[in-house]
């Protein structure tokens, strides 16, 4: 007689078949099945400017995982792959509240808006041009700053076509590979500091996830300045590719923001000088660090010259750096986000060069605007994080004492911290709350390098001192002739003895009533110590 239904045998037979489903591939087939109906509906009553995103989405996923892959494997921390997936997914998410804001918040008044439509006649002409015969396009400005972006945008869209979603997308995809290089720097360069902490901030970080997510200068600096700082670090470490890799990326920055470039040279010089030197110094080896010196000093002189001429300055002395940073504070000095209210008819106020004003500007670039400073709710969600930032610091106060020592003696924390003061020190003139917290960003990667500095050697007795010794795993026999100077731990229960018994090794001795000691002791390498032999020696029976 069959079971009614809701009797035990219908409810066990149900739960067979659940258990025989294979959940993951269903769930998959649903997503894939759903993402293709969403592309079918979006290429229908949309454009390619939309539902572009839908083919660039999976296709920057499809690229960057097996190099995540790739990276993972070769990593020694544990389940990194996971993290720099989920890093990455959420990174290429944040594009889309991107977009929301600039063209849905903002109503289009975004720069994004002028590099889609710039970049994508750029791709137009360059998808009917000759390019073997030379490009001959017109930007109708320079090249240096706003024009240059316009060009990778312009590359970009002649990739992928001109989608506005794709684009930023693609740009959110970049400034996540920067982020990468920051992680990857610091585990070159500094392996003792707590790196797992830092990939969750520098990975997770809501501004850092946010703001390099569109069209524009902040992804493509995150990216750049990664590539700067993963080139310093194998300078510092002495790897190969290192001047390959700062060169790149300084090109890069100083494409689009010199003074940013100047300022991370400045870093990377300090951190040369203090760089350590090595057990065993070669010929050469003198030489070679002239030379060196004498290639990063041009870099110098070549990022001030770019400097000057990209601000329009006279010379590069101090006259012309505080012309440069007052007008920066004129010029910022708008909008409902203003810091310091000054009067319109007010000439580019005079700007102090003085470093007692350093902590004032670190706290005004890297904790600004508090809570109580908020004047619309992005200012209010921003000093949220703000302020977590500043506990953050305050309760890494034991770890940041060991600064003045560690910038001695690990050379990368010097490059982080001198970028991190000068860069304080420079856009602490930035008068908009606003603009500052997408200017931050270029320096959170190396500011939060402070944050995971490692913690003082426990003092004896501690938690910390007493915590068992790893556990290693070892060919068979290694331990045999090391145990008996182990230092006495609890007592516990001999094990049943398994070696050879010992009147066989005594058979071609003369007979006596005692035996010496060394006439019974096996070698370490072929026999593994008995409860008997590593007392010293045993009587005859």
């Amino acid at each position: 007689m069959a079971a009614a239904p809701g009797e035990p045998g219908t409810t066990g037979a149900a739960s067979a078949v659940l258990r025989r489903v294979p959940w993951p591939s269903a769930l998959a087939a649903t997503l894939v099945t759903g993402y293709v109906t969403l592309f079918v509906l979006a290429s229908v009553h949309t454009s390619y400017d939309t539902w572009g995103a839908l083919l660039i989405l999976p296709a920057l996923m499809a690229i960057g995982t097996p190099l995540l892959a790739r990276i993972a494997a070769a990593n020694p921390e544990r389940d990194v792959f996971r993290l720099l997936l989920l890093a990455m997914t959420a990174k290429l998410l944040c594009a889309f509240p991107r977009y929301l804001m600039a063209f849905v918040l903002y109503g289009g008044a975004a720069d994004a808006k002028m590099y889609h439509q710039k970049g994508s006649e750029l791709a137009a002409y360059l998808d009917t041009a000759d390019l073997l015969g030379g490009v001959h396009y017109d930007l109708g400005m320079k090249v240096a700053g706003t024009g240059f972006v316009i060009i990778v945008t312009g590359i970009v869209y002649a990739i992928t076509g001109p989608s506005l979603i794709g684009g930023f997308l693609v740009f959110s995809w970049m400034g996540f590979w920067g982020l990468l290089l920051f992680w990857r720097a610091l585990q070159i360069a500094f392996p003792e500091a707590d790196t797992r902490k830092y990939a969750k901030l520098v990975f997770f970080l809501p501004s850092l996830l946010f703001w390099p997510s569109s069209i524009g200068k902040d992804a493509w600096m995150m990216f750049c300045l990664g590539l700067t700082t993963y080139g310093t670090a194998r300078l510092l470490d002495r790897r190969f590719g290192a001047f390959f890799c700062i060169a790149l990326g300084s090109v890069g920055t100083a494409m689009v923001r010199p003074h940013v470039t100047a300022l991370a040279g400045a870093g990377l010089m300090v951190a040369y000088v203090l760089r350590r030197r090595p057990q065993q110094v070669s010929a050469l080896g003198p030489l070679r660090t002239i030379l060196t010196a004498v290639v990063l000093g041009a870099m110098a002189v070549l990022m001030l010259q770019q400097v000057s001429t990209f601000f329009g300055t006279d010379g590069t002395g101090g006259d012309a750096v505080n012309q440069v940073l007052s007008e920066t504070s004129r010029r910022t000095s708008q909008g409902n986000s203003m810091i310091n209210a000054t009067a319109p008819e007010d000439a580019a106020p005079k700007f102090s060069l003085n470093p007692a004003g350093l902590p004032v500007a670190v706290i005004s670039v890297l904790f600004r605007p508090f809570p109580f400073e908020a004047s619309n709710i992005q200012n209010l969600i921003q000093s949220v994080e703000c302020f977590a930032l500043l506990v953050m610091f305050i309760r890494a106060w034991p770890r940041l004492s060991r600064l003045p020592r560690l910038f001695v003696q690990r050379s990368y924390v010097a490059f982080a911290a001198v970028y991190t003061l000068l860069f304080c020190w420079a856009f602490s003139t930035i008068n908009n709350m606003g603009i500052l917290s997408r200017e931050r960003v270029q320096v959170l990667p190396l500011a939060l390098v402070l944050l995971v500095v490692p913690a003082a050697t426990a003092s004896r007795g501690s938690s910390a001192a007493r915590r068992p010794p790893p556990v290693w795993r070892v060919s068979p026999g290694q331990w045999g002739a090391r145990r008996t100077s182990e230092p006495p731990g609890p007592p516990t229960e001999p094990p049943v003895p398994t070696a050879v018994p010992a009147p066989a090794v005594r058979s071609t001795a003369a007979p006596s009533s005692t035996v010496s000691p060394p006439s019974i002791v096996s070698p370490p390498s072929t026999v593994s110590p008995s409860p008997s032999t590593s007392q010293g020696g045993s009587t005859a029976p």
